[in-house]
Formats: structure tokens, C-alpha cells, sequence
């Protein structure tokens, strides 16, 4: 049974500052030269790419729902046989969604250390913090770090609130190096040229102003990876990996790899060619922002065109999909010409459009996934299927053309390995 330091870093809200304390954490323990796995709850691209860059090594997603109990199971116990310390990052409150960080915590056993925004608040902390750890009997409840403190002596009131025995983590002071954001939540890791920088005045934060010291270890049940069969080998894959396309889960390209592909990456925006292959992937990402380049790209759209009409597998998630209708309308109302492969277009809008797992029955196989957006797309083509949510309802349409399968949905690769290698066969 492999064993490992281990906490999970909660809030009773977002915005908390969950994101910024645990990347802090990471970067203080990988420079110190520790080996640090870092897992987000939930199925965020965002927050992992921050701390993959903290940390040094991927970040993997643990979701109940999308991903499944037996993969969290053996990602964990991957992770503990060669981490020094497990970090996980929660979403939203606590105790929010289904599953929820709370579930995930007591499910694996692995001790919570609530961080609180206290910057307008004093006493009312201890009640916050006495509300968390003791709301659901059997969570292993660590402690607290109190966010956003003003002073010494505000920190002492925080401390002096709690109640006897509970663990006190520190408090860290207001200041102005919170990650930056955008409408779907921070800014990719190389969009933010001084990530370092603020990772680093972080941790030096942390080491002045509160406990840093490894937590206490976890034994995780050890669980054998999912046996996966070589069935892409000899395929080459060309996916894109650039600003507009980086919604990428690290598990899918561990899935792609375990079935035999050969990964080529390839940059949209930078105006790569189409490397040679047998399929493509286009992820989800940011084409919006990116539209002057993207649409010069003429060569690549034409590209993909002669890629899907020689029959080969092309499948394309959210911002992919979006990419291969005729227009994209940005939040300005401007309309920029695109790929032109599907008959539409896609508009963004200025509230979010969809957020939630899916599952999607394929002639391929199930696959489940998760859908978060801003845009609508408006086309005349009839979906394949339809995607439903975790309670029944209908969810993405997906489209299939030819070997072209397009939707909102980004798909985890490893919920259905099989399914995944027939989407990119020619059969």
C-alpha cells in the first residue's frame, strides 16, 4: 500500500484563493527539491496548467463523476509510490456539487486544510472554520490558513477564534499577486510571462507567514492501471497545442500514448502545416482570441478539408468544433471567417452557455465528459446523438461527418479507451 504526505486544499467558496495557495505550495516544495503530484478536483483545464508549472510535473484531474472512482483510485496510488507530498486542489465550496472536494477527501482518506478569505472579517472565522470541519462526521479535517489577513494582530484574533484543538495552518497577508482571469477562469500558464516571478513571491509568502511543513501520510489502497490494448499502433496523431488550443487533459495524451499512437503536436496559430498523420485532434481552447491568425490560416483549413474527404478521423471539442463552421462571432459582434467544414457558425455570449459533466453514447462506445462554454453555435446539421447530463437531460449535440465527429463535449480519453481508438480509426 503506497504512502505519501498528502492534503487537500479547500475553501467554503471560490475565489477563495484555493488556485494561487496551492501552486504556492507546490513551488515551495519542488524547489526545496521534493517531488510534488499535484491533482485538481473536478474537470478544470486551467488550474492544473498552473500547477503543472509550479510543481514541474502534470497535473491530473480527479472527478467522481467524469473520470470515475476506480481511475482517481490508481492515479493516487501512481502518484504516491513516487511523490514526495500530494497536493489537491478543491472546486468551488467545500461541500459544493456532486460529488463534491468533501466527497473525494473522505472517499481516499486524505486530511483537509481549509483555506478562508479573511480580509473582512475577524471572530466569524472560528465559526467558519468550526462549520467546515465538523458539517460531515469522518472528514479528516486538518486545519486552516486564514487569506487575506491585515495585520499581526488581525491574524492573532482569526487564531484566537478557533476552536480548542483545531490546526492552524497561518495566515497569509492581502496582497496583489492573485493569478490573472478571463471569462473561463485563469489565463493559461503561458499566457502569464511572469508566472514564475508570482510563484516564487508566493512561496516566500507562505515560508513568512505560515506552516510549511509536509503533512502527515496518507496510505492509498494500491490499484493496477486500467489494461489498455495497443489498438492505435502505428497511427500517427496530429493534435493541436497552441493558445487557442490547449484544453488538453494530460490523461488523454497518457491514453493516446498507451494505445500505440504516435503524438505530433502542431500550432494553429503559429501557421503550422498539417503534419503528416492518420487523424487529428483539435481540443478545445480559445479560438475567439486568436481569430486574426486563425483565419489567415487558409492552408490548414484546406488542409483538414482534404484530411476529412480521404476519409480519415478528425475529432474536434468545443473551441475545435467552433473552428470548423464558416464564422465565429467574438463578443464584439464581429464576424471572423473560419474552417468552413461544418455548415454554421459560432456565436459568443456574455454569460456562460453550458457547464457540466456529460455522457455520450458513440457508435464507437460511451465516453464521458464535460461541457463549459461561452458561446452558442448556430447550424442546420442534425446531430449524430445527442450527450446527456449526470441527471438524464439532453445535453451537446454531436455531429458527425463522415469521420468528422465535432461537439462542445471534451472527452476523457480514459473512460473508455476503446471508444477513443475506434474515434480515430478510419473504420
Amino acid at each position: 500500500m503506497p504512502s505519501c504526505p498528502a492534503l487537500l486544499i479547500a475553501a467554503p467558496a471560490s475565489g477563495q484563493g484555493k488556485t494561487t495557495v496551492t501552486a504556492a505550495l507546490a513551488r515551495l516544495h519542488a524547489r526545496q527539491g521534493r517531488r510534488v503530484t499535484v491533482f485538481k478536483c473536478g474537470p478544470d483545464f486551467l488550474d492544473p496548467q498552473i500547477h503543472a508549472f509550479a510543481s514541474g510535473r502534470p497535473c491530473q484531474n480527479l472527478d467522481l463523476g467524469m473520470c470515475g472512482e476506480d481511475d482517481a483510485r490508481w492515479r493516487l496510488a501512481r502518484a504516491a509510490a513516487d511523490s514526495d507530498l500530494i497536493l489537491i486542489e478543491g472546486v468551488m465550496g467545500l461541500f459544493d456539487g456532486q460529488p463534491s472536494a468533501a466527497d473525494i477527501a473522505t472517499r481516499f482518506g486524505v486530511p483537509v486544510m481549509a483555506l478562508i478569505d479573511a480580509g473582512s472579517m475577524a471572530q466569524t472565522f472560528g465559526a467558519v472554520a468550526h462549520g467546515l470541519a465538523s458539517y460531515r462526521p469522518g472528514l479528516a479535517f486538518a486545519g486552516v490558513l486564514a487569506n487575506r489577513v491585515g495585520s499581526a494582530y488581525h491574524a492573532q484574533l482569526l487564531r484566537d477564534s478557533l476552536p480548542t484543538g483545531m490546526g492552524w495552518f497561518g495566515a497569509l497577508p492581502k496582497s496583489n499577486d492573485s493569478l490573472p482571469e478571463r471569462h473561463l477562469g485563469l489565463l493559461q500558464a503561458a499566457e502569464i510571462t511572469d508566472l514564475e516571478a508570482r510563484l516564487d513571491a508566493l512561496a516566500d509568502a507562505l515560508v513568512a507567514s505560515a506552516t510549511v511543513d509536509l503533512p502527515k501520510p496518507v496510505n492509498f489502497e494500491a490499484a493496477p492501471a486500467s489494461s489498455i490494448k495497443p489498438l492505435l499502433a502505428g497511427q500517427r496523431i496530429a493534435i493541436a497545442r497552441d493558445a487557442a488550443y490547449g484544453f488538453i487533459y494530460p490523461a488523454n495524451l497518457e491514453t493516446l500514448s498507451a494505445l500505440g499512437a504516435e503524438l505530433s503536436f502542431f500550432s494553429p496559430v503559429a501557421g503550422d502545416p498539417l503534419p503528416e498523420c492518420d487523424a487529428v485532434w483539435l481540443p478545445g481552447g480559445y479560438p475567439e482570441l486568436h481569430t486574426d491568425a486563425l483565419s489567415q490560416n487558409t492552408a490548414l483549413w484546406q488542409a483538414l478539408k482534404n484530411h476529412v474527404a480521404a476519409g480519415k478521423p478528425l475529432l474536434a471539442e468545443c473551441g475545435g468544433m467552433m473552428s470548423l463552421f464558416e464564422s465565429i462571432v467574438d463578443k464584439a459582434g464581429a464576424s471572423h471567417h473560419f474552417g468552413g467544414l461544418l455548415a454554421g457558425r459560432s456565436v459568443m455570449q456574455k454569460r456562460i452557455a453550458a457547464l457540466g459533466t456529460q455522457f455520450a453514447k458513440l457508435p464507437e462506445g460511451s465516453i464521458s465528459g464535460h461541457t463549459f462554454h461561452y458561446s452558442k453555435s448556430e447550424t442546420p446539421l442534425t446531430p449524430l446523438v445527442r450527450a446527456t447530463t449526470a441527471d438524464g437531460r439532453d445535453g451537446e449535440a454531436i455531429y458527425r461527418q463522415g469521420r468528422l465527429t465535432a461537439s462542445y463535449v471534451h472527452f476523457y480519453f480514459p473512460s473508455n479507451p476503446g471508444a477513443v481508438a475506434h474515434l480515430f480509426t478510419n473504420a
